[in-house]
């Protein structure tokens, strides 16, 4: 049943608002139900997650037609090479993609044979390609390192001839686009990586280059190199030892109350030594070998040629006093085999020569009687028990000349170990991850958005609309303020003794109160009736009387005018 009151009032509304004010009214609401529209979609929406970054043309317009044709929402950034794709379905995009070889990194690998003739190529094709897939294949593994963006090798490979004796070792180049630095770990990995993938190619004769020129690794195969690897072993001998060190001292005197330095003494020549051991009381007959000999011969007593012995009957009876001789002789050779022992000993380079480890820990901290945090410094006892823990953690050998002093000292900057400390809210922030941080950055300027929208959009809208609500006493909201000179007849006839909710009584020049209609043609006779000379004394008391309301209703009048 339509209540005749509220259609009257609403239609009093318009009628009072205007048809000016009812297009703005209405424009303004449209505009609000499509900012909120465009909040409450874009906070509905699905966060964006990065699929690929850094992609040369080629595979981001591969990628870009693949998602096409899916279906798949998808967003653009940094002139194509970054897409973003629904973070619930990066991760399964991310390996489909990967069964499809995508990305290919802009380098052609052992697919180029895939696409190929082998039957008509000829040797030199088939020779190139081979060299183009390697160098795409390496290309691709190094790219796939942490801190590498992108990744360019260049192989140096010697052909074969038949008759050549000087053999001509191969050589890479590679040049690298890096997020930050690269340590000389890393450095050395990538140049091993390189040279175990070619056959014949040394670590040393692997040069790097990142993209602002700057020489990482020098392949001309010198002995800097050598001097180089051998101070980064040195270096992270000593890291490793000193985070050992830092782990166990922290467990006992709490995390940073510690400072631990290692100074490690290495050996790095190669020795190889080769020992040959005979025993002689350990003999072992290895061959015998027996001969024997028998020897007769028969020899005359006087072998003197004379006529008589050429005589037959004389040479019948020599014959017969010849004398025989019989010799016999046996040898016997044995061979023994003595007892041998060969012993090759290598001692390979990174040898400890000396260890030796600075412990410098802080006291203890207690509350005092004040409440005021009082130093105390630790025992000697327990000093004792930490330097026995390094020396353990450290392999101490006192016979190589190991040290380890442990020591303890008030650190200057004395502050106090918090157990337990549970992340600041600073901490935590940090600890978010870039989608985090991006996605909570957009809530909070949705946010503000709002906030201001309703402030300064939606509140001045309500308020002329007489749609306030109650005050704080429970009374309907008044209405809204009258401007210019209408404030001051208001104020006059307040003044006059008009009670809240009575018509308007303005003063006549005769001195009769002349009540004030409601409508613009009756405040304008109400306004040409209060410009008479009775009236404009007693606004003038009135000014005279209240001051600052006085001059606040001038200024909004005159601002309205402008």
């Amino acid at each position: 049943m339509w209540n005749g009151g509220a259609v009257n009032g609403i239609l009093e509304i318009v009628n009072r608002l205007g048809p000016q004010r009812l297009v703005a009214m209405g424009a303004v609401t449209l505009a609000l139900i499509g900012f909120f529209a465009f909040v409450m979609t874009k906070m509905s929406a699905p966060g964006m997650g990065v699929l690929f970054s850094d992609l040369p043309m080629a595979d981001s317009n591969t990628i870009i037609r693949d998602l096409d044709s899916r279906g798949v929402k998808y967003e653009l950034k940094q002139d194509g090479a970054t897409i973003l794709v629904p973070r619930d379905m990066s991760t399964r995009l991310r390996m489909e993609f990967a069964g499809k070889g995508l990305p290919a990194g802009g380098n052609v690998g052992y697919e180029i044979f895939d696409k190929s003739d082998t039957f008509s190529a000829t040797s030199f094709v088939q020779g190139v390609n081979q060299l183009r897939a390697l160098e795409g294949e390496l290309s691709r593994t190094i790219k796939g390192l942490d801190r590498v963006q992108q990744a360019r090798v260049h192989l140096a490979i010697p052909e074969k001839k038949l008759f050549d004796r000087e053999k001509q070792n191969p050589r890479a180049s590679i040049v690298l686009k890096v997020r930050g630095e690269l340590d000389a770990g890393q450095i050395r990995a990538i140049r091993h990586l390189v040279a175990t993938a070619v056959q014949g190619l040394k670590p040393e004769h692997v040069s790097i280059v990142d993209e602002t020129g700057r020489l990482l690794a020098d392949g001309a195969g010198n002995e800097t190199d050598a001097a180089a690897l051998a101070q980064d072993k040195q270096s992270g001998h000593e890291r490793r030892l000193r985070g050992q060190v830092e782990d166990i001292v922290a467990s006992v005197v709490g995390r940073g109350r510690a400072r631990v330095q290692v100074s490690a003494d290495i050996d790095f020549n190669r020795v190889q030594q080769v020992t040959d051991n005979f025993d002689p009381e350990s003999r072992v007959v290895r061959s015998t070998q027996t001969r024997t000999e028998n020897q007769q011969s028969q020899e005359a007593k006087d072998n003197q040629v004379s006529v008589a012995s050429e005589l037959p009957q004389q040479n019948q009876n020599q014959q017969n006093a010849q004398q025989k001789d019989a010799t016999q002789r046996n040898e016997e050779i044995v061979n023994y085999e003595i007892s041998k022992t060969t012993r090759t000993e290598i001692i390979e380079a990174g040898r400890i020569k000396r260890l030796s480890v600075a412990v410098l820990v802080d006291g203890i901290y207690a509350a005092g009687a004040n409440g005021q945090m009082a130093y105390q410094p630790r025992t000697a006892e327990e000093l004792e028990r930490i330097a026995t823990l390094v020396r353990s953690s450290i392999g101490f050998d006192r016979n190589r000349g190991d040290q380890v002093e442990v020591i303890n000292l008030r650190f200057a900057e004395g502050v106090t170990p918090v157990e337990g400390k549970t992340p600041t809210f600073i901490e935590q922030m940090l600890a978010l991850t870039k989608e985090d941080a991006l996605r909570l950055i957009e809530l909070a300027v949705f946010g503000i958005l709002t906030l201001l929208v309703m402030l300064l959009i939606v509140r001045p809208l309500l308020r002329q609309m007489g749609i306030g609500g109650k005050d704080k006493k429970g009374d309907p909201a008044a209405p809204p303020p009258l401007t210019g000179l209408q404030g001051v007849i208001a104020a006059s006839g307040m003044a006059g003794g008009n009670a809240p909710g009575q018509p308007l009584a303005l003063p006549a020049p005769d001195g009769a109160m002349v009540p004030a209609n409601s409508n613009q043609q009756g405040s304008a006779n109400a306004i040409q009736s209060a410009l008479q000379q009775g009236a404009i004394d007693h606004l003038g008391k009135i000014v005279q009387d209240n001051p600052s309301e006085s001059v606040a209703i001038v200024r909004q009048w005159v601002a309205q005018t402008r």
